[in-house]
């Protein structure tokens, strides 16, 4: 299975090396039937191949072979941490990505603002994709309830999206989700999955029933649903474990969220990819590691639109110029799991994988997709090696053994 990330920080060893992750967000994908090719075979990405026939290529597993991951295991893994090991509620990963100040004895799930119609059914589980402006109002009404002593807090965190937050004497998160994931059915209630977990479902339900009534007159944003209650875990941070000194560049929340909880120092940047760029480029001197998140090839992918999620791997493609002219000396490029857009959403299908340094030993493949990256030499892999891969390719790990 490979070294834990206590056997590797045996190893770790400082070096001036720079190491970029570029994730490009549920990467991988299925063939369109009338073509027979990928979003990534027919995307024009004449940068991306002629790096790939210089680099090492392979498909990585986020989890284990079958199994389709949520996008907090995924990058976990491709961090260095067991998903298996470290389980890290959706919760958690809202409210750190909002920056707000989580406490260890908090309580936090992730909200989605829903449409139900008039026989409690789901008609929209993202009720339009709510603006985000409607959605902090929304979040203004509810936020600030008292329920047995329990402090609820309520966010905004973008479009429909929302983090409550329960405080107050600490509430056990083994708690069921709201949300059936489908629409044509009533949301869930909240179950309380150990005795220990009672008095949070009780508190969690009261509170999904005072804003139902006080979404009453709203439209189309009747209802919430939770789902990932959380409370934070303890992770040893990138520093600790290699000496790195790691800055995380990426647009949405959670996955700022994300790369707070493993130390890296979340970096102020635009809206779009050129922003994420440029502050590549301005903060390049200052770490030694940067992740580097585009996430406009899930959105694309998970609304089924393949020509989009073509469109958004050549704006990329477009872009690397500029990161290959800072010269890391490690570049890894891959996604944190596959999305699709024929099944509009992540899935269980292995990510393509590609590593460029001085020190790799190239498969000479010119062509960077599913099917190329399948004859690479690192073959299919877990997603948990492609750490020591970039630290070794960076001179970052010293010998095992005598």
């Amino acid at each position: 299975m490979g070294m834990s990330v206590e056997q590797l920080k045996e190893l770790a060893v400082s070096s001036p090396a720079k190491i970029v992750l570029l994730v490009m967000d549920g990467l991988g994908g299925l063939p369109a039937p009338e073509t027979g090719k990928t979003e990534l075979e027919t995307a024009r990405t004449p940068n991306l191949d002629r790096l790939a026939e210089s680099s090492t290529l392979g498909l990585t597993e986020p989890v284990s072979p079958g199994i389709t991951p949520g996008s907090g295991p995924a990058h976990l893994a491709l961090f260095g941490y067991d998903p298996l090991r470290f389980d890290i509620g959706r919760g958690v990963l809202e409210a750190l990505g909002i920056d707000f100040d989580l406490q260890p004895e908090d309580l936090a799930a992730r909200g989605n603002f829903c449409t139900m119609d008039e026989k409690g059914l789901i008609v929209d589980r993202r009720a339009g994709r709510l603006p985000t402006s409607k959605a902090a109002e929304l979040c203004r009404r509810l936020d600030g309830l008292s329920i047995d002593g329990v402090r609820i807090i309520v966010q905004p965190v973008q479009e429909h999206r929302f983090a409550v937050v329960f405080r107050g004497e600490p509430l056990d998160d083994r708690l069921s989700e709201t949300d059936p994931q489908r629409e044509g059915v009533p949301p869930r209630t909240v179950v309380a999955l150990a005795p220990q977990a009672e008095r949070g479902a009780i508190v969690a339900n009261s509170f999904i029933a005072q804003a139902k009534e006080t979404l009453a007159d709203s439209s189309p944003a009747n209802m919430v649903m939770l789902r990932g209650f959380s409370r934070l875990p303890h992770l040893p941070s990138l520093g600790e474990l290699y000496g790195l000194r790691a800055g995380a560049i990426a647009t949405y929340p959670m996955y700022r969220g994300l790369a707070k909880l493993v130390g890296m120092t979340v970096l102020a940047t635009g809206a779009t990819l050129a922003n994420e760029l440029a502050t590549l480029e301005e903060q390049y001197p200052l770490y030694d590691f940067f992740y580097l998140h585009v996430k406009k090839t899930d959105t694309t992918g998970e609304d089924g639109d393949f020509l989009g999620k073509v469109g958004a791997i050549e704006e990329v493609d477009g872009l690397l110029p500029r990161l290959l002219n800072l010269k890391p000396e490690v570049l890894v490029v891959t996604g944190d799991h596959s999305t699709p857009a024929l099944l509009k959403g992540h899935s269980w299908h292995p990510v393509p994988f590609l590593l460029s340094s001085p020190w790799c030993r190239p498969d000479g493949i010119p062509q960077f997709s599913e099917r190329a990256c399948a004859r690479g030499s690192l073959g299919r892999f877990s997603a948990l090696q492609a750490m020591p891969l970039a630290l070794a390719n960076a001179l970052k790990l010293t010998k095992y053994g005598a």
